[in-house]
């Protein structure tokens, strides 16, 4: 048998480059050249002048990159990358950093300047013609924190709770007044319309001082004093000091306090139960990802504003001014949002909740000729025409204010005379006669976006969301394998979803 010759022992006269061994086109060289190509002054600002000198910050932002473009993104992983893998070695220059090192620039170095790298990134690839900032698609995906599954704190529940210590303290109250009725014929009057350490203390006191060498207050009931003594008011901290960590929001996890709990696509039982989870939001254009965002509302609608605020902050007034259209799913269609868009000149092509329903030939016959959105309307005299052809007039105007805080103008309408009407079963069903509620704001709305949806470019943006946006979350949730954070709290969460992003459009980049 021959074998060509095979001796670790063997001595080189010249020894092995790093670089003879990296192919031209590898992935590192693009990340190389990029990273040396940008400006990382607002990065260097994370650094002191004084102490130990540091590791190079480039070295390390071209580390983190590669290690998020392969898939790596735990720190001790990286130092063991560093250690073992020749590109690692090529791009560190055979430098060895300890994870704590490498957690500490992800976590706390990069954090404030990141975005600016992310900026000057997207812009090269915008002068490079892979992307022109003016034709966005928006999308919005929800991952996993960092944080105990089971570990809830629910807004409900911590109402419910100062709820029942209310009662408890009104009952004891009632009780200590009852076998107190031969000294007080008429009982003080206390008014128990919100806990409070005030209250509980007051309320305490008076209970305690009737309770007290009464001969007729039960052990069970001075037991309950006793109780409330000693857990009311720290108890009530407690839930004051969750309720200042809730902020608006309903949940939030105890590992995670920046967390919120939300109901995920998947999850590790496959029954769609609530993880703390943050909501990650993207703008794509030919699938790279020109702007991201982080926030803590499971709901979409509530995004929209603050996402487009970021955007104009991150890019600047100018880049702003040149977007045109934005293009994204029902989840986005509110009368806010919509204004919103509208106030900044930005095109929306952006679905309301009824869009997809209205196409259903099914729907459109069943609502046709009875359904509010279908009743005649005379703008100038400002009077709807129901399906028998008698005029319902606006009887007043009412304002309604939205979860997100929001106010809604509302006008109702009224028929005159519904009783003995033909059509009355299939019109409505409610006593008396017919009313409804329009608002004219959101119907105006509504229908220039039913127009644009449904023209040839509409139709062409509709089908290019599909394919632009959605594609870009398959490739980092389910290809790379990125579901769950690995850090803590939403400005790290965002820099490491930030890392994500950019590896993702370098990826692009090499591709194209």
């Amino acid at each position: 048998m021959r074998f060509k010759d095979y001796n670790q022992n063997q001595t080189v006269l010249l020894p092995y480059s790093f670089d003879d061994l990296i192919p031209k086109q590898h992935p590192v060289r693009v990340i190389d050249q990029i990273v040396n190509s940008v400006n990382i002054q607002p990065l260097l600002k994370a650094y002191s002048k004084e102490g130990n000198p540091g590791y190079h910050p480039k070295m390390l932002l071209k580390v983190m990159l590669y290690s998020y473009m392969t898939n790596i993104y735990s720190s001790r992983k990286i130092e063991l990358a560093l250690r073992e893998n020749i590109n690692f070695m090529w791009l560190s220059s055979m430098t060895i950093v300890d994870h704590n090192t490498i957690n500490r620039f992800r976590s706390d170095k990069l954090k404030e300047s990141f975005k600016e790298i992310f900026k000057q990134v997207v812009l090269m690839l915008a002068s490079e013609g892979l992307v022109t900032l003016k034709n966005i698609y928006t999308d919005g995906t929800k991952i996993e924190a960092q944080a105990g599954r089971y570990t809830f704190v629910w807004g409900n529940s911590i109402k419910t709770n100062k709820a029942k210590m209310l009662t408890q303290l009104e009952e004891l109250w009632k009780y200590a007044q009852s076998i107190d009725n031969d000294d007080e014929p008429n009982p003080e009057p206390t008014e128990f319309k919100e806990i409070s350490k005030e209250v509980i203390e007051k309320t305490v006191a008076k209970i305690d001082a009737k309770l007290s060498g009464n001969d007729k207050a039960s052990s069970k009931a001075k037991a309950k004093l006793r109780y409330i003594k000693n857990n009311f008011v720290v108890n009530l901290e407690k839930y004051e000091q969750q309720e200042a960590i809730l902020g608006e929001r309903n949940s939030y996890s105890k590992t995670d306090t920046e967390a919120t709990f939300m109901r995920m696509k998947e999850d590790h039982m496959q029954n769609g139960q609530l993880k703390p989870a943050y909501n990650a939001q993207i703008s794509t254009e030919n699938q790279i990802i020109v702007n991201y965002t982080m926030h803590q509302n499971p709901t979409d609608t509530k995004t929209l504003k603050p996402h487009l605020e970021d955007f104009e902050q991150t890019y600047g007034q100018e880049v702003f001014n040149e977007l045109e259209t934005i293009t994204a799913d029902a989840g986005y269609g509110s009368e806010e949002n919509y204004d919103a868009l509208e106030e900044k000149g930005i095109t929306a092509y952006v679905k309301y909740n009824t869009f997809e329903k209205e196409q259903d030939k099914n729907y459109q016959k069943k609502h046709k000729a009875f359904s509010k959105e279908n009743l005649y309307y005379n703008q100038e005299e400002d009077y709807y025409v129901c399906p028998m052809g008698q005029k319902m007039h606006k009887t007043h105007q009412s304002q309604k204010t939205t979860d997100a805080g929001y106010r809604q103008n509302l006008s109702h309408y009224r028929a005159q005379n519904c009783e003995g009407c033909p059509l009355r079963g299939q019109c409505f069903k409610a006593k008396g006669n017919r009313s409804i509620e329009r608002n004219h704001n959101l119907e105006r709305h509504k229908q220039k976006t039913r127009e644009l949806l449904l023209s040839e470019i509409g139709i062409h943006k509709r089908k290019q969301r599909s394919a632009d946006v959605e594609p870009v979350f398959a490739q980092l949730k389910h290809n790379n394998g990125f579901r769950r954070f690995s850090l803590k709290g939403i400005k790290k969460v965002e820099l490491e979803f930030g890392l994500m992003a950019m590896a993702h459009n370098l990826r692009k980049k090499i591709a194209a």
